[in-house]
């Protein structure tokens, strides 16, 4: 279930800091500065350039106590990957827990919209997780994806005329707006079924949701999103709760679905199911696209070649999911006293692991810091998880943004950004980041 956030525990007038040596704690001191003192993982600092952040993470504290939310920053390859793989060590639970604590005023606002949700999938960590997964991952295994090709192929050839059609009469469009964040919402709608809403609307609820429980909003803001994620909730409850879905369709499998003592899915599990299949199908896609084209627009590689190179799009793709992932964080706690990166972690200890920074450690890539289409080790990035709570809709993200990528250089060939664009407006939530507009203009 999404939960308040809890107070961040008060830290002893400093930084507490886990390298090879153990925890060093107490008041900093001025004659030898921490240089992640300043650390904001909010900040304007960190969302927009977050690598010499990670580099030093890395280098001198892998295993971080951030005071700022509690949090011990893991950001090791090796060690993260370790986490992955040990569900029963370092368990999901609070995987999905509102980071910035929920008001009594909001929490009145979720509570009138009937907003409840019970472990499902990312933060399930009970024996009903792997039934729910088989469903999420049989509804997105390869052959269904294969078979979604020509839809995402026809829904971005029409998002690119419009855009060309646009770019004609204004001579600049936003890629994000127009484009990337469009595209996974109107795939995701045709491959789930769903009619009776909006891609506009199922966009705003999404990118709601994601502010809400992961981002530092004010009250007043927490408040405008709350009132939008209650209406996400209402609308995925009367769909499951309808009984009209059909059978082939992914809320008529969950409705199938029975759970480890062969008991049917109970509807709310079904609606958390819906919940953050529905976030991640959409919103977490349309990220990633917007950072693979503002990325590849940059590159020296002539444009046009993403549409005529065989590969070429499926290896810049692999790159950013590397280097620069939506998903830029996750999160795990201790079952119990557990050793990692050489420091002694207690029980309850609540993990954010640096999954963006992993793609990044000089231990597992060569010259991380390069944008490197076709490097041999590039399948050994996290940007998707690992073991049994890894991405289950890696391959659809993966084919639709290179589709994405070849649509966009095949039918804006002259484009190129716009003056300025590497200042637009980022996406800084705590686990996710992509440019909020990726603005071109016509040669």
């Amino acid at each position: 279930m999404i939960e308040p956030a809890l107070e961040a525990p008060a830290s002893a007038g400093g930084v507490r800091t886990v390298g090879p040596r153990g925890p060093l704690t107490g008041p900093l001191s001025p004659d030898a500065p921490d240089p992640l003192a300043l650390l904001d993982l909010f900040g304007d600092g960190f969302v927009r350039d977050p690598y010499p952040w990670l580099d030093t993470l890395r280098a001198q504290a892998p295993v971080h106590h951030d005071p700022r939310t509690g949090l011990w920053l893991i950001s090791r390859h090796r060690d993260i990957r370790r986490v992955l793989l040990d569900p029963a060590a370092f368990r999901p639970d609070n995987a999905q827990q509102a980071v910035t604590r929920l008001p009594m005023a909001v929490l009145r606002v979720l509570a009138r919209a009937g907003f409840q949700l019970p472990p499902a999938l990312a933060n399930n960590g009970a024996p009903s997780h792997s039934g729910l997964r088989r469903v999420v991952t049989r509804f997105f295994n390869a052959q269904r994806i294969a078979a979604a090709v020509p839809v995402i192929e026809r829904i971005a050839g029409e998002l690119i005329a419009a855009t060309r059609a646009h770019i004609d009469a204004h001579g600049e469009s936003d890629l994000f707006a127009a484009f990337a964040q469009v595209l996974p919402c109107r795939v995701l709608m045709e491959l789930l079924g769903i009619e009776d809403v909006d891609p506009a609307t199922l966009i705003r609820w999404s990118d709601a949701s994601l502010e809400l429980f992961w981002g530092r909003p004010t009250p007043d803001r927490q408040l405008e999103l709350a009132e939008l994620v209650g209406e996400f909730h209402q609308w995925l409850s009367a769909t499951v709760r309808a009984g009209a879905a059909a059978p082939e369709s992914f809320v008529g499998a969950l409705a199938r679905h029975r759970l480890p003592d062969g008991t049917p899915l109970d509807p709310r599990t079904a609606v958390s199911a819906c919940f953050f299949v529905f976030i991640a199908g959409q919103s977490t896609t349309g990220q990633l696209i917007a950072t693979v084209l503002r990325r590849a627009l940059a590159d020296p590689v002539p444009w046009p070649d993403l549409a005529q190179r065989a590969g070429l799009a499926e290896a810049w793709v692999e790159e950013v999911l590397r280097r620069e992932p939506p998903v830029t964080t996750w999160r795990r706690v201790t079952a119990r006293r557990v050793e990692l990166g050489g420091a002694e972690l207690p029980a309850g200890a609540e993990l954010l692991l640096m999954l963006q920074g992993s793609g990044s450690d000089p231990e597992v890539f060569a010259e991380p810091e390069r944008m490197c289409p076709y490097r041999p080790d590039i399948r050994h990035h996290l940007a998707f998880g690992a073991g049994r709570h890894r991405c289950p809709g890696a391959s659809l993200a993966r084919t639709e943004a290179a589709v994405a990528l070849r649509a966009a250089a095949r039918g804006l060939p002259e484009v190129r950004p716009a003056e300025g664009d590497g200042q637009q407006p980022m996406l800084g939530l705590l686990s996710f980041r992509a440019p909020l507009r990726v603005t071109v203009v016509g040669k």
